[in-house]
């Protein structure tokens, strides 16, 4: 694709990227902090700090704001130097991992934020697993270099070594925890001090003549300017340079040693987004690819929150725009229904505070209120019938029944339930058999979330019981096979919110038998979300 045209300007500017990490490695203050340098938020309150006023910003939900962690993915958009960032926060709880698949589907690059004392991290390796299938470009911030960290070079080994990823540093650290000084910028010859007076002042910067500057000493005490000169001597003989093409392929990732809670190292880590990232790319969809720079309008949906605004009954479907130049009272094709939509009321997301979206180019993500009609998957154009591809939703690994302690809010329950499963917070099935519904979710603290916003925004005492079933397949196949296997099958037969018929099983052997029994069905764990 080397002879494409250049993009329009004000689409070569976009960068859209995710931030993904391990919980606890500080992605909530990284991401606070880089609003902060976007000008977007003139103080960054600490996750857990006291009082309203310095809620983390990010962080909408009273869940997430009890308990300090991010449970629902959101998008944020500012300005930085002549770049325009889209961020998209992600759950960093693994009960919540199946919203960051979604999530990566809609950006084009991600950072990936590891903890300097304790390197790759479990869910750090399956987020990153993800990236690689769809050769996401990334990005790596070590955090916490102000308390005590392994060794530079420990860390990137580890990194090369679980990721399989080629690690280029674009920074080096001098001293760790208390001597922590700041970074050599390798890659503009820089040396970057922390200023740990006042966590939001960006740190100096001192331009140097590479490592034998006398000005070096000036600023690095004698016995640490030894070690850098040596660490960073053997640095470039045992490490890769960087090099931005292996960085866009996906092979290589440049990394940036930091502290986010001091703002030291974001600035420069948000420079590289700049100036290396990746402009906004093609998406596959079923039909053909889509190019940005198509002059028709067509984007998809990956997340929909519900009761952002608990006063309002709203919907916001996140939406990551593909191809084209959007203004507000555009009719687009909504592609499952086929049925055109006035787009009246975009917005634009700052943390929990939104805006109207005047307008948007590809690789923008806005947010489209809607009482329902938008579903994760849907595809909106200007009337080419396209399905994006590869946003995927998964079977989840824990069932359970639901009932409601109020008997009367019955039919209430139902509608709740098909709210968090449109937004892709749960699986709810509802099977042939009995009443009741049966709830899936990828891990147990769902149930946690599940329960207490029912309680909040819908006002239903809920309870969650065991349930009979411990996974479920999506059955798929021949009319005639699938009838005929749902009429003997009927105590596992259940459907989903979509009307799809789905398997419940208690043992492996339920799957087996089906699969031996009838050869015309397949049973499967993921289901694609293409409307």
């Amino acid at each position: 694709m080397s002879n494409r045209p250049d993009l329009p300007a004000e689409i070569a500017r976009r960068r859209t990227f995710a931030i993904i990490a391990h919980p606890d490695a500080g992605k909530t203050t990284l991401t606070e902090k880089f609003l902060l340098f976007g000008g977007a938020i003139q103080m960054a309150g600490q996750v857990r700090a006291k009082g309203e006023a310095r809620r983390t910003r990010s962080d909408f939900m009273k869940m997430e704001q009890d308990r300090g962690i991010s449970v629902s993915a959101s998008a944020m958009s500012f300005d930085f130097r002549e770049f325009r960032f889209n961020l998209v926060d992600t759950p960093g709880h693994s009960d919540f991992s199946e919203d960051t698949y979604r999530t990566l589907t809609a950006v084009d690059a991600a950072i990936m934020v590891i903890d300097g004392a304790k390197g790759v991290e479990s869910q750090t390796r399956k987020l990153f697993e993800v990236c690689r299938l769809r050769d996401l470009p990334i990005l790596t911030f070590c955090n916490k270099m102000d308390r005590e960290a392994r060794d530079t070079f420990e860390i990137i080994d580890e990194i090369q070594e679980n990721l399989a990823i080629d690690v280029a540093p674009a920074s080096w650290p001098i001293g760790m925890g208390r001597d922590f000084l700041g970074c050599y910028d390798i890659l503009h010859d820089r040396l970057e001090l922390i200023d740990r007076a006042d966590r939001n002042r960006v740190a100096e910067s001192i331009k140097i003549d590479g490592l034998d500057d006398p000005k070096l000493a000036e600023h690095v005490p004698a016995g640490q300017l030894a070690k850098l000169r040596e660490e960073l001597e053997m640095a470039r003989e045992l490490l890769p340079a960087f090099d931005r093409q292996s960085f866009l392929e996906g092979h290589m990732t440049p990394i940036w040693f930091g502290s986010a809670i001091n703002s030291f190292g974001v600035k420069e880590l948000m420079d590289g987004i700049g100036e290396f990232g990746p402009q906004p790319q093609i998406q596959k969809a079923a039909e053909r690819d889509v190019a940005p720079e198509e002059k028709a309008v067509t984007g998809f949906v990956f997340k929909v929150q519900a009761n952002m605004d608990p006063k309002h009954r709203d919907r916001v479907a996140f939406v990551r725009m593909v191809s084209g130049h959007f203004t507000r009272g555009m009719k687009l094709l909504h592609v499952r229904s086929k049925k055109p939509m006035a787009v009246t009321n975009p917005v634009l997301f700052l943390a929990a505070d939104r805006e109207l979206a005047e307008e948007a180019w590809a690789g923008d993500i806005i947010g489209i209120p809607n009482h329902g009609q938008l579903r994760i998957g849907d595809a909106l154009t200007e009337g080419e019938a396209l399905r994006f591809t590869g946003i995927p939703s998964f079977a989840p690994e824990l069932l359970q029944s639901v009932r409601s302690t109020d008997p009367m809010k019955g039919k209430h329950l139902e509608k709740a339930l098909m709210q968090f499963a449109e937004e892709g917070a749960a699986k709810v099935f509802k099977p042939m058999i009995g009443s009741g519904f049966v709830v899936g979710v990828v891990g147990a603290l769902q149930f946690e979330v599940l329960a207490s916003r029912i309680g909040i925004e819908y006002g239903i005492p809920v309870r969650f019981e065991p349930s009979q079933f411990t996974s479920a397949r999506w059955v798929q196949g021949d009319r005639a096979a699938v009838e005929q296997m749902v009429e003997t099958n009927k105590q596992h037969i259940s459907t989903d919110h979509d009307g799809d018929i789905v398997f419940l099983t208690r043992l492996q052997w339920d799957i087996d038998r089906v699969i031996r029994d009838y050869p015309g069905i397949t049973l499967s764990a993921t289901k694609e979300m293409m409307q």
